[in-house]
């Protein structure tokens, strides 16, 4: 932030606590335009005040008139015509603001026409490669800007995804498409090659609609992060925008329960800062608020339940002090600077208790250990070597065993998550494993849990009162049909799996062969079916049977499964892609080496002592 943005932050200020409206006279006049001699009073009475020179403060003055008054002839023709002004910035990595734009569209017509508008003003052959930002979210193109409830002299963020010479990624709008349409693949997986842990490498089950929204929205996040490492902040932006409508279509409980809501909030605001735009400071303020909240959810009034359970070295600290941080600079830019002066000395006391001796850090990267690790270890330990080796140790090895100890409860969720189409039918596979533990049978637990929406408790009275009606109304086991078995016996499923996949889908064939290729554990053997079938396609086979039940003539049956290999093929090839530059360290949103906020912060202290 420049000494100029801080002489406009005080003067508005100062405008506001007086009530100054400098639209209306003394300062301004419909007939005469604007007053010198009244604005030259005022700009010697700010100076006094201020302490800043009177000629530099009457410049602001008139620019913060010269926006009034735009302002109000935008009201007066949006009340005459219905057309709205939108002040939009374009904004990108290297320069922050490079564009201010005033531009003309009604409010009725989609955000594609906006985008449009934009396009033409900056005269971009592509609208598509423009995505607009208001309060906090990516304008639809296909949705109308009432509907989307942008209003007239909103100020509108706009990055342009156009490719140029400096870009060695290519486009950025073909880029964050790919990265969706990948992310879409993985997810969309039938084998589940992502899956939710918490911090301790525990599973975290979820009900279809809302696992698919939460795995699509993280898999969002963790590409930000990515391009966060590479400073490419307009990608990051784009795609934590995405992440958070994906967010939003979770129980809204749940979201409070966890910290990756709270993250995706700190992240859009750093990314908003590191842009250096300060235009979206009220949604940055609503998502600094609720990242506070969040924190204080998980880790108790000022951060007690963390400190107990880790002390006051761990890892999370470096969220805090970002948190911090972005609230002293969205408290300065309100120009509450008491309030900025608290926050600022909080993330400071913080980020010396975090900083790591670089000798001890690469002492412990020649061991062997990974930098990221080793920071966090360095930041758990208060800078003891010896107790952070143990610290990575004891770390891997609670991973380890949290996993082993959740095989059962992983396996019960593939097993129901091959049954569940929508989110009534899913049983939670923690609480299926918690009822068998205790006796009951298998599947008798897991009709209780559905009919009383996953509640142990009210399942295990169910079960003690009703156990009799409850076997009563189970689906009756039929037999296997043997001409469907022979049908998948002939395109290469051994008997056993193909036996229990007609048995689980009661002889649907189509479902059964989704149930067979959603257990192929790897790609090799995905590749292995795809050649299988690839060859029974081009063989005359007069003898497999056309079913009453799903699948039709054996040649559709073929192309069926193929169709559907091959896309599993494509989500194995995609999940690498992803992968590709992503960090293999599960706590890599805790390794902030701080660099950047310890330069922020001297400016922003250096500017409140101006």
């Amino acid at each position: 932030m420049s000494h100029i943005d801080n002489i406009f932050n005080q003067v508005r200020a100062l405008l506001q606590s007086q009530s100054i409206k400098l639209w209306e006279e003394p300062y301004y006049s419909e007939g005469l335009g604007s007053i010198e001699a009244s604005i030259e009073l005022l700009a010697d009475e700010f100076s006094g005040k201020l302490g800043i020179d009177a000629s530099r403060c009457k410049c602001v003055i008139v620019e913060l008139q010269d926006n009034a008054l735009r302002k109000l002839a935008a009201r007066r023709e949006f009340n005459a015509t219905g057309l709205a002004t939108f002040k939009v910035r374009r904004i990108d990595n290297r320069n922050g603001t490079i564009n201010i734009l005033d531009i003309k569209c009604d409010l009725n017509e989609l955000g594609s026409t906006l985008q449009a508008a934009i396009a033409a003003k900056l005269q971009l052959s592509d609208a598509n490669h423009v995505k607009c930002i208001s309060a906090g979210r990516i304008v639809s193109p296909n949705v109308t800007l009432a509907a989307q409830q942008l209003k007239n002299n909103q100020q509108l963020l706009v990055i342009v995804g156009q490719g140029d010479s400096h870009n060695q990624n290519g486009a950025l709008h073909e880029r964050i498409n790919k990265i969706k349409e990948d992310v879409e693949a993985v997810v969309s997986s039938q084998n589940q090659l992502m899956e939710m842990e918490d911090q301790d490498g525990n599973p975290v089950f979820l009900p279809p609609n809302e696992n698919r929204a939460l795995l699509t929205g993280m898999g969002y996040c963790e590409k930000a992060r990515s391009a966060m490492h590479r400073e490419d902040y307009e990608e990051a932006l784009l795609l934590l925008l995405e992440a958070d409508e994906q967010f939003n279509a979770c129980n809204s409980k749940f979201l409070e329960s966890v910290d990756n809501y709270a993250l995706l909030n700190l992240d859009i605001v750093w990314c908003y800062l590191c842009l250096k735009n300060v235009s979206q400071l009220p949604d940055a303020d609503r998502r600094l608020s609720i990242c506070e909240r969040s924190f204080r959810r998980s880790y108790g009034e000022n951060y007690s339940r963390l400190y107990a359970l880790k002390g006051r070295g761990c890892p999370e600290r470096a969220l805090i002090m970002r948190l911090q941080l972005l609230q002293g600079v969205v408290l300065y830019h309100q120009n509450r600077r008491d309030a900025a002066y608290e926050r600022f000395e909080a993330a400071a006391a913080v980020l010396s208790e975090l900083k790591v001796n670089d000798e001890q850090l690469l002492l412990l990267v020649e061991m062997g250990f990974d930098v990221s690790d080793a920071r966090l270890a360095l930041r758990s330990s208060s800078g003891n070597v010896e107790r952070a080796v143990q610290f990575i140790q004891q770390r891997k090895q609670q991973l380890s065993d949290a996993r082993k100890q959740s095989q059962s409860e992983r396996a019960m969720h593939r097993r129901y998550a091959k049954q569940a189409t929508k989110d009534s039918d899913w049983v939670n596979p923690r609480s299926v494993c918690t009822l068998t533990e205790m006796g009951f049978d298998r599947r008798l637990a897991a009709e209780a849990l559905k009919r009383t929406e996953n509640d142990v408790q009210r399942a295990v009275e169910l079960l003690q009162t009703g156990a009799a009606e409850l076997r009563a109304n189970l689906p009756a086991v039929e037999s296997v049909d043997d001409v469907q078995l022979a049908a998948l016996l002939q395109l290469g499923f051994l008997e056993p799996a193909a036996r229990a996949a007609l048995e689980s889908t009661r002889n649907n064939l189509t479902q059964a062969t989704d149930f067979l290729l959603k257990a192929i554990q790897s790609e090799e053997e995905l590749l292995q079916t795809v050649e299988r079938v690839t060859q029974l396609a081009t063989m005359d086979i007069d003898g497999m049977a056309s079913t009453s039940q799903g699948a039709g003539p054996a040649p559709a049956l073929i192309d069926t499964v193929l169709q559907k290999a091959k896309a599993e093929i494509d989500a194995y090839q995609a999940y690498k892609r992803l992968h590709a530059d992503l960090s293999g360290n599960e706590q890599d949103y805790l390794d902030l080496p701080l660099l950047q906020e310890e330069q922020l912060l001297a400016e922003y202290r250096n500017l409140l002592e101006q």
